[in-house]
Parts: C-alpha cells; structure tokens; sequence
C-alpha cells in the first residue's frame, strides 16, 4: 500500500531511529514518550518465540522490540480502536505485517484471544494514575491511556501470570509513587521481581519512573541497578540515554 493511503488527516509520521523504522501518530490523541523508548532498552535482551505488548497504543513497544531483540514473532493488544487501527498502519508502513500482529481487545479477556503460557515475553507501559491522581484529560483516549480507566494494575498481573510461560519475562515501566502496591502485586501473582532501575530525570531530582524485569515462578532475589539519570544538564541528555535511543 502507498504511504500516502496509510497516513490519515491530522496524523504524522515519526522517525524511530532504528532499523529505519517509522511510527504513525496523531497529536491530538495520545503520542508515546520517553518511557516506551526507556523500557524497550530495558528489556533489550528479551528473547525466544514470542512476545505480547498489554495495552500497546500506537505500537510503539512491538516496533522498538522488534528492532533491538531478536523475537521471532510480536503481538500488541489495545482496547482503542482508532489506537489500534493507527498501530497496524505503522507495521504496514515498516512491512512488518508478517513479524507483528495488533489486536484489537481488552485486556481483561486477553485470555479469550490467547492460549494460557504461550509467551516468553510480556511487555507493558500502563496507565500510571488511579482515583484521583494526576489531571484527567477532557480527551477520552488520552484518559484512558494515562489512568485506570479499563483496566487496573492487578488486572495486568494476574492476566500477564495467565498467559506467560513458567520462566517467561514480564518488563514493566511504572511511577515509583506505586512501587510497594506493584511489587506486592506482582508477588502475589507469582511473577517474581529479579530486576529493577529507577530513572531520575537529573541527578540531584527524585525518580519519575521505575524499570522492573519479573519472572513468572521466579525464586525471590531482586537486582537493583544504578539509577538511569536522562540529563546531565537542561536540555543535554546524558550518554546512557543517547545509547539507549541510538544516536
């Protein structure tokens, strides 16, 4: 298909720096930030047969895991349609049609549309904010892409343990303001916390975001990693960031 036929009105076309890859997106909806890029890095060694995005928006995380690792087959599941639509669009435009495959579903039911422990892989950037935290948007897909809307974080665990293989990896990006409730709910879950990096957006600054690789059945020992800081002054990323975005 021309690229002309797979752009809509109001859409743009993003470079990812990787492999040549490109992402559709629309301003006016939800775009992805830093925490899809930092999370890809994260779990830059993920391998085996296949891998499953909860919650994949524009496809961002498939596209960026297909380029860095070496999985043989990708899936996104996302709720919104529109968000969906624009995802397959963006595999088209990279001809990855035969490598990554979007659904278009709930979370919730994923286990409707997959068999039990059939991933090596999970990934998933969620909503970060529940009841009241943070501004809700006037826009409903940008709500439901930053608060619990659809689904909660117990929801994600427990259907990730359903449909990850024993000994398979679940790679999560998160807000440390939640860390206790996702380490005790991941636990809970028997996906057992091995790996976990806190990102400061300076040195001197708190951490805005948490890294944590889990594995499912995993005996109980947890890696914290040296904090990942993004600027070294305004403006000038570090050199940890700039290898992680590849430029």
């Amino acid at each position: 298909m021309e690229e002309s036929k797979l752009i809509m009105p109001g859409e743009r076309v993003d470079d990812l720096q990787r492999n040549g890859y490109r992402i559709i997106q629309d301003p006016g909806r939800f775009c992805f930030g830093m925490d899809a890029v930092l999370l890809a890095g994260f779990a830059r060694d993920a391998r085996g047969d296949g891998l499953l995005d909860i919650g994949t928006g524009t496809g961002i995380l498939p596209l960026l895991m297909e380029a860095r690792t070496e999985i043989s087959h990708l899936w996104g599941i996302e709720i919104q349609r529109e968000s969906a639509d624009m995802a397959r669009r963006s595999v088209k435009l990279n001809g990855l049609e035969d490598k990554i495959e979007i659904i278009t579903g709930d979370i919730r039911e994923a286990d409707r549309l997959f068999e039990a422990a059939s991933f090596d892989v999970i990934t998933c950037n969620p909503p970060y904010m529940i009841g009241q935290h943070g501004l809700r948007n006037t826009d409903m897909s940008k709500t439901i892409a930053r608060h619990e809307v659809c689904c909660t974080f117990r929801d994600i665990a427990l259907m990730t343990a359903k449909l990850l293989m024993p000994g398979g990896h679940f790679y999560l990006v998160h807000r440390p303001f939640r860390l206790a409730e996702i380490l005790v709910t991941m636990t809970e879950c028997r996906l057992e916390p091995k790996r976990m990096q806190l990102v400061y957006p300076f040195v001197d600054r708190e951490p805005n975001m948490v890294l944590i690789e889990a594995v499912r059945g995993g005996k109980s020992r947890i890696k914290v990693e040296k904090p990942l800081i993004v600027f070294q002054s305004p403006g000038v990323y570090t050199p940890e960031i700039h290898d992680i975005y590849g430029y």
